[in-house]
């Protein structure tokens, strides 16, 4: 089943679908102040980018998560762009009916029905004072309710999945036991399993590991061709994984991908605050631009909505490309008799011109030139 907005890869590769998650994981790690009019400016300007699947926030109870108390009015004072999903998370009955409230904008696609377990037990009770026995003991009632809605397709999931800030390492038989208790389950009641989500809220997976599972799951499972990976960069991991998924996985596969303007994003469950980060969506899109993927997304637009999150959180963001830029092309070369680069003010030259740099310091006594470039 073609996932909506994803984009269709190279020869061999999956298809890959970004999910923006700037307006909900970045923002409630972020100060709770921050106006409503700043989150539509930022919502705005992310629309305007290409990007295909955006998370708007969540609808949730402000008592614990101050920072998605006005999510109501964001949504009603954005502007929605043509070509653009735009999702919000619910984790609860009354969350979902101030979602439904606003759908559309909001999708109104059906949730695949979905089973899901953490391995780390005390990471679920942080986050949602359940155990991981009571997420198991609720998988039959799951089902059930997806057998009297006629559903025709599922998913499972494992969460913290590779390992616990207070409970270590989990390995790939533990990860494999409880995806295949979850299969059985939606097997027992006739209902193909289609999709696997894969989370790491703590930032413990390692390339390796993740070609390993997703190996497994391929060869075990042939009905999932959908898998959602949900990896903190909180240990600078998450890009190599991303790697070895594209890598794994083939054109048979649509892989979704969670990612962050910046990078923004953090759990304040985990131990590691804003330090448990995204892969930046402006790196992974020059990345996926470069393997081969026609993203369509205006790389320069999103560099600029980055520079707007930074203005409106008050701190640097975490990414690479939009520091240094893009690596350069036809008439965006640099000249080659610029002067010294030291700080990263002047590196912004490549999207605020050479005026940044005026004044440093350029020992060159005669202009630089090469006979590989023209003037």
């Amino acid at each position: 089943m073609t996932v909506p907005g994803a984009w269709a890869g190279p020869s061999g590769y999956p298809s890959v679908l970004v999910a923006e998650e700037g307006m909900r994981e970045g923002l409630q790690i972020e100060d709770a102040s921050i106006s409503v009019e700043d989150r539509i400016r930022l919502l705005n300007a992310l629309s305007a980018t290409g990007l295909t699947r955006i998370v708007v926030g969540s609808f949730v109870s402000p008592k614990w998560t101050p920072q998605m108390a006005h999510v109501d009015e964001v949504v009603a004072g954005f502007t929605p762009a043509p070509g653009v999903t735009y999702t919000a998370l619910a984790l609860n009955d009354r969350g979902r009916e101030r979602r439904a409230e606003f759908t559309p904008p909001l999708s109104g696609d059906a949730e695949v029905p979905a089973t899901l377990v953490h391995l780390c037990d005390v990471f679920v009770r942080r986050n949602t004072n359940r155990s991981r026995e009571d997420e198991i003991a609720g998988w039959p009632a799951i089902v059930a309710a997806a057998v009297t809605g006629h559903a025709q397709e599922a998913q499972i999931g494992v969460n913290s999945a590779w390992g616990s800030n207070w409970l270590g390492a989990f390995s790939h038989e533990e990860r494999m036991e409880l995806l295949e208790r979850q299969v059985a389950l939606w097997d027992g009641a006739g209902i193909p399993v289609t999709r696997v989500f894969l989370g790491d809220p703590m930032g413990w997976h390692m390339p390796q590991a993740v070609e390993e599972d997703l190996r497994a799951i391929a060869s075990r499972w042939p009905t999932i061709t959908t898998v959602h990976l949900h990896l903190h960069n909180t240990r600078g991991m998450a890009p190599m994984a991303i790697y070895a998924a594209l890598r794994t996985l083939g054109e048979r596969h649509t892989v979704i991908l969670d990612s962050s303007i910046g990078g923004m994003a953090g759990c304040p469950y985990c131990g590691n605050g804003r330090a448990a980060t995204l892969m930046p969506t402006e790196d992974l899109v020059h990345f996926l631009d470069g393997v081969g993927y026609n993203t369509g997304v205006d790389l320069d637009a999103l560099i600029e909505a980055v520079v707007l999150a930074e203005e409106i959180l008050g701190h640097p963001l975490f990414g690479h490309v939009s520091k240094a830029g893009p690596r350069p092309e036809g008439d965006r070369l640099y000249a080659m008799d610029m002067p010294f680069i030291e700080t990263l003010s002047e590196a912004q030259h490549f999207r605020l011109g050479p005026g940044v740099y005026a004044g440093a310091p350029s020992p060159w006594p005669h202009p630089i030139t090469s006979p590989a470039r023209n003037p």
